[in-house]
């Protein structure tokens, strides 16, 4: 049946916005992918976040034979958020933000899927860290399966280059939670410990695995006790997954999430020198499969009738596991549940989230799903901000009806 969406107005008028920054970001040049060292650059960035796998080495993700069919609505709704400078639409917002994607789905029906900077569908947009959500809905599957014995072993259990280390030492459910108390900086300054991680990671600049976590081994306070955003917690966490189920990340990941939800496309994983994936971000897959995979986070877990995650572990995932991981708590305006974001307010509503502004966020009450990919830079983006509050506002909005 083709949906009406009435009660949101009109048929949308197609503005003619012109997307921001177009000159910068390379738009002359094709938007060039560039070569490794240069993959930061602002010129860069666009081929960047679209091409990573052809920057980096990477892994394939398997699709399986057949792809879970998304519907389409008859027209595009007119969709409305207010924000600290007033109320916007969709194409005012596209107009300000460098969004090179954006999907909205209800239930199995998308309803806007717009691309800017000459992107298309089959583009395998980066995630940057919103990878951390998809190594904790792997965490899941390996407890339910056994291969994890429990939240409160220790990473060294799992990864013995890691015994004696303070990340070896800390319990899995507080990595999960950011809260293993191991002092490390994540401010994208360019000479932090990220950047340090980043580089003997991604950059191939050590012999992979646990050597990449090594240089980490000042612990401020006991484990449990405060979150403190960490990428190096969920490199630690996919080390010990890989050992746990022993099969890379890649190849468990489509076997068990990427195959069962019914993917249209490929995807791919960037990987170290020693071919462990580098697990906190860095993950790349189109924006129908990102939905895919929200859809499935909506649902609990579950697609077409099968379980594919357990049920419990998503809700635990996409809950505060203590008090200090509420929203307002954790983060001025986030909380944290087991590598993933919280949105405030009534209801359980969360979101991955990843550097340069790449978000999904998903109203498991509503089964609305926001994919949004970017290209933005690293710091002082006031749009980081407000691609949360059109998110929240387009599923408020479509709550109503």
């Amino acid at each position: 049946m083709k949906l009406v969406w009435v009660c949101l107005g009109f048929l949308v008028t197609q503005l003619a916005f012109a997307a921001p920054d177009e000159a910068v970001l390379g738009k002359a040049a094709g938007y060039p992918v560039c070569a490794m060292a240069q993959a930061g650059e602002t010129r860069c960035l666009v081929g960047t976040v679209s091409h990573g796998d052809q920057i980096f080495p990477a892994r394939k993700v398997a699709k399986g034979a057949a792809a879970l069919p998304l519907k389409r609505a008859a027209s595009e709704p007119v969709l409305r958020y207010s924000h600290t400078f007033g109320s916007s639409t969709l194409d005012e917002y596209l107009s300000r933000n460098r969004t090179t994607g954006l999907l909205v789905l209800k239930d199995d029906t998308i309803l806007i899927e717009r691309y800017q900077y000459e992107r298309k569908p089959e583009h395998r947009m980066a995630s940057y860290s919103m990878a951390k959500t998809i190594v904790s809905m792997l965490f899941g599957i390996a407890l339910g399966e056994g291969k994890i014995k429990s939240l409160d072993d220790r990473a060294e259990a799992y990864v013995p280059e890691l015994k004696g280390y303070p990340y070896g030492e800390t319990p899995l459910r507080h990595l999960l939670s950011m809260s293993s108390g191991v002092r490390f900086t994540e401010n994208y300054g360019g000479n932090d410990d990220v950047s340090v991680l980043a580089r003997l990671s991604l950059g191939q600049q050590s012999e992979g695995g646990a050597a990449a976590v090594l240089p980490f081994r000042d612990r401020v306070r006991p484990p449990g006790q405060r979150f403190s955003y960490s990428s190096a917690e969920t490199q630690v966490l996919g080390l010990a997954l890989r050992a746990a189920v022993g099969r890379n990340l890649s190849e468990y990941l489509s076997g068990k999430i990427w195959q069962p939800m019914g993917a249209e496309a490929d995807a791919s994983w960037l990987i170290d020198k020693g071919g462990y994936e580098v697990a906190f971000g860095f993950f790349n897959a189109t924006l129908r499969d990102y939905a895919r995979l929200g859809m499935l986070l909506a649902n609990d877990g579950a697609l077409a009738g099968r379980q594919i995650i357990p049920a419990d572990w998503v809700k635990a995932a996409t809950t505060a596991p203590a008090p200090q991981f509420r929203p307002g708590q954790a983060h001025s305006y986030f909380g944290y549940g087991y590598q993933t974001w919280l949105l405030p307010g009534d209801g359980r509503r969360f979101q991955l989230r990843g550097l340069r502004g790449q978000i999904v966020c998903v109203d498991p009450q509503t089964k609305v799903v926001v994919v949004h990919t970017a290209a933005r830079e690293t710091q002082n983006d006031p749009g980081y901000s407000e691609q949360t509050t059109m998110c929240t506002g387009f599923m408020d909005m479509l709550a109503k009806g």
